[in-house]
């Protein structure tokens, strides 16, 4: 969502709006591929979280400082650049701390650069607002990625493997859900969590549920 009052003051909402009202993932339904691809385990799902808010922010900050400069007719191309270059960075940077974290997230890194989240940002807000209300929005919608690839992650690594960041939590007699840890379980988790995601923001809207409208329904 576009803000219609562009130099209006931060406020808390800048930043929470990510996580929150416009989640990337549990609202949005954007950036599909890297929420079921590489969220088998905690420690995946945190990397790629920090790695797309990396490159969000930074990449947020530059289109802002540049968005009077940035011809229309090339914009996007433009954005696309400047994402490329934040993303060149951080698949060197990863590459460089962990070979075998570097293989676990494979090409998902270099396809930040086309994800929706990130260049939905850069033409909707960052293009239209001051660096720091750019920086705000950016840390808040990288933090709602980020959090939603944790929820994932850490729910199918309990479930697959009885482990959380590696560390074992149930014991040698737990019988892990292989399921969990195979393309499958990304569908069944993300399922789950939409659905719960749903039913929350009905609550905190004070809409009826489908359940409560059949009761509803049915009294009458």
């Amino acid at each position: 969502m576009v803000d219609l009052h562009p130099n209006k003051p931060i406020t808390l909402e800048t930043f929470t709006r990510g996580i929150w009202e416009e989640n990337p993932v549990f609202v949005m339904l954007l950036g599909m591929c890297p929420v079921l691809a590489v969220t088998n385990s905690g420690a995946n799902a945190l990397a790629m979280g920090i790695a797309t808010t990396f490159v969000l922010v930074c990449s947020s900050i530059l289109v802002s400082l540049l968005r009077h400069r940035i011809p229309k007719q090339v914009r996007i191309a433009t954005y696309i650049v400047i994402i490329a270059t934040f993303v060149t960075i951080v698949d060197y940077v990863i590459q460089a701390i962990s070979l075998e974290l570097y293989r676990a997230l494979g090409a998902f890194i270099q396809l930040i650069v086309v994800n929706c989240i990130i260049l939905g940002r850069a033409e909707s807000y960052a293009s239209k607002h001051r660096p720091s209300k750019a920086i705000i929005n950016a840390l808040g919608t990288g933090l709602g990625f980020t959090i939603a690839l944790l929820c994932l992650g850490l729910v199918r690594e309990l479930l697959g493997s009885g482990a959380l960041f590696g560390i074992n939590i149930f014991g040698d007699s737990f019988q892990p859900w292989a399921i969990m840890i195979l393309p499958p379980g990304g569908f069944f988790v993300l399922g789950t969590w939409l659905l719960l995601f749903s039913w929350m923001r009905l609550r905190k809207e004070g809409k009826p549920t489908s359940q409560e409208k059949e009761a509803g329904y049915h009294e009458h």
